[in-house]
């Protein structure tokens, strides 16, 4: 009963396509979802009328780089330890897996812990280094101090739906998130609005809302119907060893998510300096709206993950390359569209995030220059997907590293002494980055994986 249990979701047979569009289609509602726990709050509070509202935007803004440093702690562990368990499912070694299961458990456990402690020992430093003045303080470290307080929450929630996902139970991971979700979208104007908390009140619906989904995912994990189960038993076997094999898989997903908040730091920053705190709340949004036209990206990557996992390790390499084929095709065309879209419709995406008509003429333009050659961003998730899928650390932390610390954060700060206006040099940084950054990681994969499979 165990092992027919275990075998429900098997990968090595049938159409590899629909099996990727199993995972795909719930896992990009997902990413929606998750994606309205932050953008939900930047809507409000982007609603909010007076003299504060510029300020309470911007922020909430400068938090985002240190919301996404605790989501790279999750994603650390749990990206981390979600393809070793899709391979080891594919050998059939379910004891591995489950034992690598209850290792990230108590990871992401002993992560929280850390990160919550460091994060309100230095919220004041983290803030002021990250750009927030005199004027954008208070309301930074309101939204901010709710939020760490709460950080065990997202990094659970998170880590562990991606271990649901490699187990093949992409629509659990969906469900698992659209409770919180719509928990929060309910709560949000409730806390900002009615009960006149501000950006407080913004961070106190998204805790609560994490927290529901962190522990709908811990239930879920509890029952009978996972694959790989939370045992107390595979905590105990705990070694150093699978801490190692999680870290270094891990690490490339983590790269990812620190490496944008190292950018959203000198982002807003550089934006500071040469445009003022307008620019720091067009850049918000101009985040923001990027998140919106990844999604499908992240979904349909992301749901290739586990079916490539699987396939690698049960050595059916012919449908590895399938799988790669479909995924690059799909994206690729996908991003052409999402950036022909930005380019025709700035005022409506602008608009999705402020009526201030100020913020939404400046915002057009750095819309268009920031979206040029969007397509290019695809080949970057191809190239991470595969080496991350197969287990290979190296060149996914090189890749993650390269589009970003290398490329990205030099041209933010030398492109602006160059370019005039200024500003607009900060905005071309990014489709700069997707071109070099995403060229390079494709193409190696193509040569170094797919061409030796």
């Amino acid at each position: 009963m165990e092992t027919v249990r275990k075998r429900v979701n098997d990968f090595s047979t049938g159409n590899i396509f629909k099996h990727i569009l199993k995972l795909a289609v719930p896992m990009t509602v997902a990413q929606l979802i998750t994606m309205l726990y932050n953008v939900v709050d930047r809507v409000y509070i982007g609603r909010i009328s007076g003299p504060d509202a510029v300020g309470a935007l911007t922020g909430v803004g400068i938090c985002l780089p240190i919301v996404t440093i605790v989501m790279a702690f999750a994603n650390l562990i749990g990206a981390g330890a979600a393809p070793l368990i899709a391979i080891e499912r594919g050998r059939g070694d379910d004891e591995e897996a489950e034992t690598l299961l209850g290792t990230a458990v108590d990871m992401l456990l002993t992560a929280s812990v850390i990160v919550t402690a460091l994060g309100l020992l230095f919220r004041d430093p983290m803030l002021r280094f990250l750009g927030a003045g005199d004027a954008t303080m208070p309301y930074a470290s309101a939204y901010i101090t709710v939020y760490m307080s709460g950080a065990v929450f997202p990094i659970m929630a998170l880590g562990l739906n991606s271990i649901i996902n490699a187990q093949g139970f992409g629509k659990i991971g969906m469900i698992t998130i659209a409770l919180g979700a719509g928990i929060n979208i309910i709560l949000d104007p409730i806390f900002i609005f009615a009960l006149n908390l501000g950006v407080r009140g913004a961070a106190v619906a998204t805790v609560i809302s994490q927290a529901v989904s962190a522990l709908w995912t811990i239930w879920f994990l509890l029952g009978k119907t996972a694959a790989y189960r939370i045992k107390l038993s595979r905590m105990k076997k705990i070694t150093s060893r699978r801490v190692r094999k999680i870290l270094s898989l891990g690490l490339a997903s983590f790269t990812m998510s620190a490496t944008n908040a190292a950018v959203q730091s000198v982002c807003n920053m550089t934006l500071g300096r040469y445009g003022g705190d307008m620019y720091i709340g067009i850049m918000t949004i101009v985040i923001s709206v990027r998140e919106i036209l990844t999604l499908p990206v992240q979904g349909f990557t992301h749901g290739s993950q586990p079916v490539l996992g699987f396939n690698y390790g049960a050595g059916l390499k012919t449908r590895v390359k399938t799988g790669i084929r479909y995924m690059s095709a799909v994206t690729i065309v996908y991003t052409l569209l999402a950036w022909l879209a930005a380019a025709l419709f700035p005022r409506f995406f602008i608009g999705i995030f402020t009526s201030d008509a100020g913020l939404i003429e400046a915002g057009v333009s750095a819309m268009h220059i920031y979206f040029f050659g969007f397509c290019f961003m695809a080949l970057q998730f191809c190239g991470q997907t595969v080496f991350t899928a197969l287990d290979m650390p190296k060149q996914a932390v090189f890749f993650s590293l390269f589009r970003k610390i290398i490329i990205v954060v030099p041209l933010t700060l030398l492109l602006p002494l160059v370019w005039d206006p200024q500003i607009n040099g900060v905005f071309w940084a990014e489709p700069i980055s997707n071109l070099v950054g995403g060229a390079a990681a494709f193409t190696t994969m193509y040569f170094t994986v797919y061409k030796k499979l």
